[in-house]
């Protein structure tokens, strides 16, 4: 069963250096503003930074009181000597396994990171080309360290909604990490896998509601430069919210919540300022007749 998580959480790939480098300071200094700001939710992963991103996690977290808090964390990616993907990691490399024992070894490592003996939730990480073995090792490995009470509730994570449909039908899950899509730009997640969802009972995260930072005034989409189609939708989503005098960004981290499957939206942020930003921005009332245009 998928804890209590609260309607916005934080991501943790930008303290990871996703995109660009972040200082040791500055994701404590994000960690502490989340939590200021009544943020107790946190997802991370041994990709992002490289394990980087869970340790940075674990510290900012150490003084807090364990049952006060929930984190995330995922499987399916081991490290091992290389070139991290990311601007601050160190000289390790992911790569993928989504064994019975890589399960079970990824989720021991990132316990060791984050400095816990439990996580809340575990999601078996991006299985686009490993789908009956994650089905197959993966989730049967996480779900008996669910019932050891070594994780709370089990899931995947990914990118895309059609396997996410095979998983939701054929195996044992209380959650679903969903990435960029279900936003105020990309509906896919919303035809089939939502529905879904809310029928089985199974939890949507909402993750990537800024589509990789094209909805925030970025110019990247799905971690890569927005394409020319991509740039005049949003466009013309801004010149939409820009009509009823709203910032497209607070119905981009507000949209996903309308859905009645989805339970939490997570923002990923690199400053404190990002933070307290994103927090305002899901705390601003906005009008039915936006929800409406935006339909």
């Amino acid at each position: 069963m998928t804890p209590e998580l609260g309607r916005l959480g934080l991501g943790t790939a930008p303290l990871g250096g996703l995109y660009d480098a972040v200082a040791d300071d500055t994701a404590y200094a994000v960690v502490a503003r989340a939590w200021e700001l009544g943020i107790r939710y946190f997802d991370t992963a041994p990709y992002y930074g490289s394990g980087l991103a869970e340790q940075r996690l674990g510290a900012a977290l150490h003084d807090h009181p364990r049952e006060a808090f929930a984190v995330s964390t995922k499987v399916g990616r081991l490290l091992r000597p290389g070139k991290s993907d990311f601007q601050d990691g160190p000289p390790l490399e992911a790569y993928f396994d989504f064994s019975r024992d890589g399960t079970l070894r990824s989720l021991a490592e990132s316990l060791g990171r984050l400095g816990l003996d439990r996580v809340d939730v575990a999601l078996v990480h991006d299985p686009d080309d490993s789908y009956e073995q994650a089905r197959d090792e993966a989730l049967p490995a996480l779900a008996q360290l669910r019932d050891e009470g070594v994780v709370g509730a089990i899931g995947v994570g990914m990118n895309q909604s059609e396997l996410l449909c095979r998983f939701a039908r054929e195996a044992d899950v209380d959650c679903f990490l969903l990435a960029g899509r279900y936003t105020v730009l990309d509906r896919s997640g919303g035809a089939e896998l939502l529905p879904l969802c809310a029928e089985r009972g199974i939890a949507v995260i909402a993750g990537g509601v800024f589509n990789s930072g094209v909805l925030a005034g970025g110019d990247t989409y799905n971690y890569a430069p927005a394409p020319p189609g991509i740039r005049e939708q949003v466009r013309q989503l801004h010149a939409t919210s820009a009509r009823w005098k709203v910032p497209l960004q607070a119905a981009a981290v507000q949209f996903p919540l309308r859905h009645p499957a989805v339970r939490t939206v997570l923002v990923g942020c690199r400053t404190p300022e990002e933070v307290a930003e994103d927090v305002r921005l899901s705390e601003l009332a906005l009008p039915d007749e936006l929800w409406a245009e935006l339909a």
